[in-house]
């Protein structure tokens, strides 16, 4: 166990280490690095691949290091069906798309860059899958959105590149941060710090008084990251990045992270109402929504970005169906789709790539001169229509089987699977046929069969695809099946293979079959009256992101300008009406005022002497007419409490008053002197009793509340800490230097900094106020006139 343990922290480390030394291969070898660099991939996946004849027996295998043990927080992982199968998807597809972006991207300026962020992506994407702990899961699930930003904004210096990435952060931000309030309410109510011990309390969140509440939490999180409607805009959006970044991200990773989220939560929310509900309805929503929009695009990466929406909806659909097969259909369509959708993305880049232009309008008889690239996307497509012998084929059929049953709700969930399979069925082949047969058109570019490193991704995957279904058995026992057990939470045996379901599911692929072929066959019109239609509709939830996040930006400018008006006065007097409140408001309101002391029988002359010269400080700070003269009175004042201080046994505490009240007066007189402000303070009357409330409330707040406090029973415990612990722990006799500089060391260092900041700060300011006057004495031209200082 302990070999695995190294062995699995190491595989998670992998793209690590190529994210760092990417940029240095890519110096040296150029595009050649990327089979260097794939070796990291493919390693991970060696890895994860061992791990299958014991999974696949049943066996999850978790492990960590501890992290902050006091709050049971640890690095660890969780290995079963799900996860695995994830982890082969990411890390083996991304072992082709650093294979593909090495002969994509060669040439580029920033290659270097481009295979660090994809790694990190990869990187993040695995650690989403394998976190046992949910912290962890957080914190991989926010840096997915953050490298997936990086790569959507990769050529930052178009503005559509700009604002998709800045769309799919705002969103998958957004819900990640729903995500972490759910997963704080599993944490609060269930003292589940992982997600082994969760999955092994049963009912333990169905039954949870705010399972609702976590319930939408959670689908906030997961719907944002995988595309549900109405979040589903930004996806087809993140296709300005490039196609390496397009292929991953719809086939392995980002958008699949809600998917595996909602799959992994299944045995414990999984089986409600609510979860029965929700899925279904948005899952639904989401796959006839996606389908339609994608018959409407010219573009090849739009189109299959568009039919990836409706799968992820077909996945959550099926996630939280509730009927038998629905499962096992869903983790057979999970792998398909990744399969047939890296293929075909892949084909869009090559096509793209060679001939100059990815509109299906202007690209026909490309079957000569890119035969290989034409077979692959063939093969891609016909998994992707569901036909025999591909792994799309089993998916689809066991899809049937879930959902054909006689209840309404059934019926009307069949409907929506079997028109959308029929549309992707035709999106599916206008994008692997239309380009490459009929006539030759001209195109930007001499069309030619693409490099190695770009055909043999699509090449692969679609192989991968025939080899499944062929050996159907071996891929449900090491694959599907594991996967299904894990979704479900007990056993689950997949047995379909290339023989069909007869009877209705059957009748059902025949039905998809007929209308893909009708829909293809007038795909021209077909995109025009969804073009009508969606005029008629008017702006959808892209132009909607829009205009919220100008009403937002409009909003914070009003606010800005109401809380930041850029007056000190302003910010001073909200800052002490807040203090007061805070001091006096609390002890009214909860009846903690405090008792008035008795007045003392005697009060030595002297100490009336002092109290009067206080009072006298205060009056002539009042009255003065300017400000140095309320600047030495303020000086009187100061003096006369650190007086108090020491009559009343407090000498250190004295002293620090006189030094800071003499170095106070001596700088304000300086600086005031030096800037030239205003001599005066022309205040209304009304101005100043308002400014003299709110000074005599801030100082009966500090008093009634040291009253209140020194009328409560004294503990000594810190006294007697201070006084055991000074001589043995800081080797200091004076208790209060040691609180200070020991026990307290770190606050007093922050105090000293910002006291030395300030000193900095005003020293600066009067060396440019001099540096101003001497250039205006010279008649320099270029002293700005923003400065203040009337020219001579």
């Amino acid at each position: 166990m302990a070999g695995v343990t190294a062995l699995t922290f190491a595989a998670l480390c992998l793209p690590l280490l190529g994210a760092v030394l990417a940029p240095f291969l890519v110096r040296v070898l150029g595009a050649n690095a990327a089979w260097p660099l794939s070796l990291a991939p493919l390693l991970a996946f060696a890895h994860f691949a061992s791990l299958l004849p014991a999974i696949s027996d049943g066996e999850v295998i978790t492990g960590g290091y501890a992290w902050v043990p006091s709050f049971d927080l640890r690095f660890s992982w969780l290995l079963d069906g799900l996860s695995v199968t994830f982890a082969l998807l990411i890390t083996g597809i991304g072992m082709l798309i650093v294979l593909y972006s090495g002969g994509y991207l060669k040439g580029h300026p920033n290659q270097g860059r481009f295979f660090s962020f994809i790694f990190l992506f990869m990187g993040a994407m695995l650690g989403i899958v394998v976190s046992d702990s949910l912290l962890m899961l957080v914190v991989f699930w926010e840096l997915t959105s953050i490298t997936s930003f990086l790569l959507i904004g990769f050529d930052h210096e178009r503005e559509a590149a700009r604002r998709a990435a800045l769309q799919a952060l705002v969103v998958t931000g957004g819900g990640g941060l729903l995500l972490l309030a759910g997963l704080l309410l599993i944490w609060s109510t269930t003292n589940a710090t992982d997600l082994s011990t969760l999955l092994q309390a049963g009912d333990l969140l169905r039954a949870n008084p705010y399972y609702l509440a976590i319930l939408i939490l959670i689908l906030g999180g997961a719907f944002t990251k995988s595309a549900q409607f109405p979040f589903h805009f930004w996806l087809p959006n993140a296709m300005e990045a490039p196609t390496p970044v397009s292929a991953y991200l719809h086939s392995a990773t980002m958008v699949k992270a809600g998917v595996y989220l909602l799959m992994r939560l299944n045995p414990v929310m999984g089986g409600t109402l609510a979860w029965e509900t929700l899925l279904p309805l948005f899952g639904g929503v989401t796959l006839i929504v996606g389908t339609l929009l994608a018959i409407r695009q010219t573009d090849l990466k739009l189109q299959l970005a568009y039919t990836t929406v409706s799968s992820l909806g077909l996945l959550v659909l099926l996630t939280g169906f509730g009927a038998p097969y629905a499962i096992e259909a869903a983790a057979l369509y999970l792998v398909a789709h990744s399969l047939f959708k890296g293929a075909l993305f892949m084909v869009a880049g090559i096509v793209d790539h060679e001939t100059g232009t990815r509109d299906i309008t202007k690209l026909r008889g490309l079957r000569t001169a890119m035969p290989l690239t034409f077979a692959a996307a063939l093969a891609a497509a016909i998994s992707m229509g569901g036909l025999p012998p591909f792994f799309g084929f089993l998916a689809k059929e066991e899809i049937y089987a879930a959902l054909a049953h006689a209840d309404p709700r059934s019926i009307v969930f069949t409907l929506v699977a079997v028109v959308s399979n029929a549309l992707m069925f035709a999106v599916g082949f206008a994008v692997a046929l239309k380009p490459f047969l009929g006539p030759v058109l001209k195109t930007p570019h001499h069309p030619h069969e693409a490099p190695p490193l770009l055909w043999g991704g699509p090449v692969v995957l679609a192989l991968l695809g025939l080899v499944g279904a062929i050996f159907s058995a071996a891929a449900h026992r090491y694959i599907s099946s594991p996967t299904a057990s894990a979704i479900r939470g007990s056993s689950s045996l997949i047995e379909i293979s290339l023989i069909p379901h007869f009877g209705v599911p059957l009748l059902l692929s025949i039905l998809t079959i007929a209308l893909g072929t009708l829909v293809y066959w007038r795909i021209d019109l077909a995109r025009l009256t969804m073009a009508t239609i969606l005029r008629k509709l008017g702006p959808g939830p892209d132009r909607g992101f829009d205009s919220f996040i100008t009403g937002l930006i409009r909003l914070s400018v009003r606010v800005t300008r109401f809380v930041q008006p850029g007056r000190l006065e302003l910010y001073i007097t909200c800052t002490f009406l807040c203090v007061a409140a805070t001091l006096l408001v609390p002890l009214w309101l909860f009846g903690e005022m405090p008792m008035l002391p008795a007045w003392p029988a005697r009060v030595q002359i002297h100490e009336w002497a002092i109290f009067l010269l206080a009072v006298l400080g205060l009056v002539s700070v009042v009255i003065a007419r300017d400000r140095l003269t309320a600047i030495v009175s303020l000086g009187v004042q100061g003096f006369s409490v650190a007086i108090i201080f020491l009559l009343f046994g407090a000498p250190d505490l004295s002293f620090t008053q006189f030094m800071v009240e003499t170095l106070s007066v001596v700088i304000l007189a300086l600086v005031m002197t030096r800037l030239q402000l205003a001599p005066t303070d022309r205040r209304p009357l009304g101005q100043r009793i308002f400014d003299g409330s709110i000074a005599i409330a801030c100082g009966c707040g500090f008093s009634l509340l040291l009253m209140k406090a020194t009328q409560t029973p004294f503990n000594s415990a810190l006294t007697e800490f201070f006084s055991t612990y000074s001589k043995t722990i800081a080797h200091g006799a004076n208790v209060v230097n040691v609180i200070i500089v020991d026990f307290r060391g770190t606050d007093t260092l922050g105090e000293i900094a910002v006291v030395a900041i300030s000193g900095v700060s005003i020293l600066a300011l009067i060396r440019i106020r001099a540096q101003t006057e001497r250039k205006l004495a010279e008649n320099d031209p270029d002293v700005p006139e923003d400065l203040g200082v009337e020219r001579p």
